[in-house]
């Protein structure tokens, strides 16, 4: 993912300075070349030995070190880097960079790079929140630094609120976003619907299908990268939230439909990606069904609204993304149901190839476009996937 990138790593003396070694790893296991700085204060936290053999390289402390040899250490340091990310980010940097003070490795190097600057703060809830730490803050994003949350929960200073280390997943969409976001869709409001519905039966029982949500969710993911405004409407599934994504869950298909359309009218692009079951069971039993109670269980089913269909029938400039998933004639189906629901474009694939199946990190996709033209697309992961149709979204977008 980041194969041939350096990425420069800030560690600062807080309690969630051991977190960070986790990080670095990570983007080490990435493909990133990693170089580690730290604060004396975070030396004494966690050993530069253990940064140094998870990065692989040597790690910065002293002000006046003679590790890169070719130029003044902290000009190295922040001409090499293709990001900078400081985590944890202590209310100490972010005052010194705010204020534009550079007395050691760490803040002189931050104030050198011409690279983009994550900061991860992470620290006691009521320093987090004093006034002075977000006038910084704000600050330095209106300088076009950029900034991953901190979570809430319980702190080290036996106290819960706003100011846990975030999670590895967080901070690495943010690299990425920082690598390679073009703000493509700044400004628009995406919907994207993920996951496969699932219609009660019974309070204990549901009739669903064996979606799991990834190409939906790497649809929202891809959109957030490119600055989008994005809600993601996600049937129950056990998929980690993408970061800077607006989440609402919804459980069967009237519920589904419902979310739709409550954001339809605002959006610029709308992307169905959930597996919505056609029928849903016509009476859902009160209390669970014995099967004592029955030898043979008949239930009568009853077809859900075809949502995709309805948003087709209302949209108003709008782009609209629809799915086919297949197991035969998946270009002449796929074509069909591009003209019927009205769509701008359609994602179609034979899901009984594999690879391509539900379930699976990966896909083969064929693209089908309302002017007739299609492209077709070899096995690919799910996020590279969800990245080439957000591109696509974005161009059709500026054809609108």
């Amino acid at each position: 993912m980041f194969e041939n990138k350096h990425i420069v790593v800030g560690v600062c003396g807080g309690i969630a300075a051991y977190k960070a070694a986790g990080l670095v790893s990570h983007l080490r296991q990435a493909g990133a070349d990693v170089h580690c700085i730290m604060t004396a204060n975070a030396a004494k936290l966690v050993t530069p030995i253990t940064f140094g053999e998870l990065s692989g390289n040597d790690v910065t402390v002293d002000m006046f070190a003679n590790i890169y040899k070719w130029d003044v250490e902290h000009i190295a340091l922040a001409r090499m880097a293709d990001v900078f990310v400081i985590a944890p980010a202590t209310a100490d940097i972010i005052g010194k960079v705010a204020n534009g003070i550079a007395d050691d490795m760490l803040s002189t190097t931050v104030m050198a790079t011409k690279a983009k600057v994550i900061f991860v703060p992470s620290m006691n809830t009521n320093m987090y929140e004093n006034p002075i730490v977000q006038e910084n803050m704000a600050k330095l994003r209106a300088h076009g630094y950029l900034f991953v949350e901190p979570e809430s929960g319980h702190l080290a200073c036996n106290t819960n609120g706003k100011g846990r280390f975030p999670k590895l997943e967080s901070i690495m969409d943010a690299v990425e976003k920082a690598l390679f976001g073009k703000g493509l869709l700044k400004g628009k409001k995406i919907i994207v619907s993920a996951g496969g519905t699932q219609e009660a039966i019974d309070p204990v029982r549901y009739i669903s299908n064996r979606s799991s949500g990834r190409m939906g969710y790497a649809i929202a993911r891809a959109a957030a990268m490119e600055d989008a405004d994005v809600t993601l409407v996600s049937c129950t599934t056990a998929l980690p939230v993408p970061s800077g994504v607006k989440i609402e869950y919804v459980r069967d298909a009237r519920e589904l439909c419902r979310a739709m359309n409550s954001h339809f009218d605002d959006c610029d692009a709308a992307i169905m990606a959930a597996a919505v079951s056609d029928y849903r069971p016509k009476v859902q039993a009160t209390q669970k069904i014995k099967k004592e109670s029955h030898d043979v269980l008949n239930i009568e089913l009853t077809q859900n609204p075809d949502i995709l269909y309805g948003l087709g029938q209302k949209k108003k400039g709008q782009f609209l993304v629809g799915f086919a998933a297949e197991t035969n004639d998946v270009i002449e189906h796929g074509k069909e149901k591009l003209k019927r629901k009205n769509l701008d474009m359609l994602v179609a694939n034979d899901v009984a190839m594999p690879g391509a199946g539900f379930n699976v990190p990966t896909n083969i996709a064929s693209l089908l476009y309302k002017d007739g033209t299609m492209e077709q697309y070899p096995k690919m992961t799910k996020d590279e996937l969800g990245h080439i149709i957000v591109e696509k979204i974005s161009e059709g977008l500026k054809q609108q």
